[in-house]
């Protein structure tokens, strides 16, 4: 049967979601009711972002665009599954205190990619398997774990009659519902992005909408699927049998980084041919041997790995050189350090803070020296309650004069202390990197220009510099035997990053490299 899904083919940096949201700009344009148009991404930031281009162009409430939304969403919204019957953290909690094991989960529903890596392992192994729609044996057997298969059964359906008994529902119960008995919309047209990711449950979601579509869209990049391990299915995408285009012009690759991507795509078996052009500036590649020659002193850097383990070394290179960064979505200085150290930066500088900052700041600071004791939570102050300097030493426990050892004298004032001498419980590493990044002159309450991640951890990002190691783990070594075009996959995701500079760290070990 001919599909009506036409494929829009966007390798990197040719805007395929600015290209959707422009087919959307046209439907408004001509008329189309936008309650009329189906937008789905995998998470909200990215439906949102489409729901508020096409709101802030044409003057729309939200409310009017009912279907920009993830396919989760969409499908507990159409599934007749009522919110409070959704599983949360705490069902799961107490289904493994009853079976005697830790089922502790943390799901956020909205992608295929993230139910599957925050997800305790037996229970990503269970869904998976409804997700992919093969067999919970076949899905054991495929992934590689240390849980006993009595073990994954037994608690496959423990958790399906918990479900049954309590009537509630997990996300992936969303899409098998919908699939089965949901009802769907008429819709004029229908948006789906990042197509190359979707499950073969999602496929059904898609094929369902596809049916009550006059048109349809589904957009991705079949040599950027790298969550085959999450379920995604990208065989799939690229055996539809409609019509397609391919996206000719990429806005962020330069020539010398294209030249190497492309020579990494003609390794994928199982592929789309799409020649696409680089952007006109040449760019710069480096093949370094040791990363510790990079300066990362100006523009924006991604540093990225096929595992997260090439990166332990570089996040201690980075903190000793004075530099802010990320580290799979966390800054390099928590916030409550980063709150309290400009906090009482503040107060000595005769300013108010709120009590929620003034409670952070007396947590690196010791009872009996710094703060009486029982004022340690500032229990008389509220969160957005603001505070000075002088009120915390009359009111609220702050001890005025401290007794401080080493080069400062005894019984020094605590309006005169430094942030490192008067938050006494702050760690030595942690103030060591502080002084580095305060010595470098980086405002480490700013947003991060450094990020370090995983491949899989970037995708959809970019940088003006990129540091790819070429490492590769035994395990993603192993797993190439048998399917190579995973890795390839993977590594052109990573070079395709790059808006200027891309850096080649090679491994010290050759056996375990990518060749690029």
């Amino acid at each position: 049967m001919e599909t009506k899904i036409f494929r829009i083919y966007g390798p990197p940096g040719t805007g395929k979601t600015t290209t959707l949201l422009n087919k959307v700009d046209e439907a408004l344009s001509a008329g189309v009711d936008p309650a009329h148009i189906g937008y789905f991404a995998f998470t909200r930031q990215a439906a949102n972002e489409a729901a508020d281009r096409a709101c802030a162009r044409f003057g729309f409430d939200r409310s009017q665009l009912p279907w920009f939304r993830t396919i989760h969403s969409f499908a507990l919204r159409l599934s007749g599954i009522r919110q409070e019957q959704v599983m949360q953290p705490e069902h799961y909690k107490e289904l493994g205190a009853a079976l005697g094991f830790d089922l502790n989960v943390e799901q956020s529903g909205d992608d295929v990619f993230d139910l599957s890596k925050n997800n305790n392992p037996v229970i990503s192994i269970i869904n998976l398997a409804r997700l992919r729609k093969v067999d919970l044996r076949d899905q054991y057997d495929r992934m590689r774990t240390d849980e006993p298969w009595n073990k994954v059964k037994y608690i496959s359906d423990s958790l399906t009659e918990y479900k049954n008994r309590f009537e509630v529902y997990d996300f992936t119960d969303m899409l098998e519902v919908f699939v089965k008995e949901g009802f769907c919309p008429r819709l004029a047209l229908t948006f789906i992005d990042e197509a190359q990711d979707l499950s073969p449950l999602q496929w059904d979601v898609a094929h369902a909408l596809e049916k009550h579509s006059e048109k349809i869209y589904a957009a991705g990049d079949d040599d950027q699927a790298i969550y085959r391990w999450a379920g995604a299915d990208v065989e799939h995408f690229i055996s539809l049998n409609g019509g397609y285009e391919v996206l000719e012009q990429s806005y962020r690759v330069p020539a010398s980084v294209h030249k190497l991507a492309e020579r990494v795509a003609n390794r994928i078996e199982r592929r789309v041919v799409k020649n696409y052009l680089p952007k006109q500036d040449v760019g710069h590649v480096e093949r370094l041997s040791d990363p510790s020659m990079i300066n990362y002193s100006d523009g924006s850097w991604l540093v990225l790995a096929q595992a997260a383990y090439f990166l332990n070394d570089i996040t201690h290179e980075l903190k000793s050189r004075g530099h802010l960064f990320s580290y799979r979505g966390r800054r390099s200085i928590s916030e409550a350090l980063s709150d309290a150290v400009n906090g009482w930066e503040q107060l000595r500088k005769g300013k108010q803070v709120t009590g929620r900052t003034a409670r952070t700041v007396y947590s690196y600071m010791s009872v009996g020296d710094r703060v009486k004791r029982g004022f340690k939570k500032l229990p008389a102050l509220g969160d957005d309650e603001l505070v000075t300097l002088d009120e915390l030493i009359a009111d609220h426990g702050l001890i005025e004069f401290v007794h401080v050892v080493g080069t400062a004298k005894l019984g020094e004032n605590i309006r005169d202390c430094l942030w490192h001498t008067a938050m006494d419980k702050l760690p030595s590493a942690d103030r060591a990197y502080i002084t580095a990044l305060l010595r470098r002159g980086e405002k480490f309450n700013a947003e991060p220009r450094i990020h370090l991640s995983t491949i899989h951890g970037s995708k959809g990002g970019e940088a003006d510099n990129v540091v790819l190691f070429t490492g590769v783990s035994p395990a993603a070594v192993k797993a190439a035997e048998t399917s190579p075009d995973d890795l390839h996959r993977v590594f052109y995701v990573g070079i395709t990053r790059t808006k200027q500079n891309l850096f080649l760290v090679e491994p010290q070990d050759s056996t375990q490299a990518y060749p690029i």
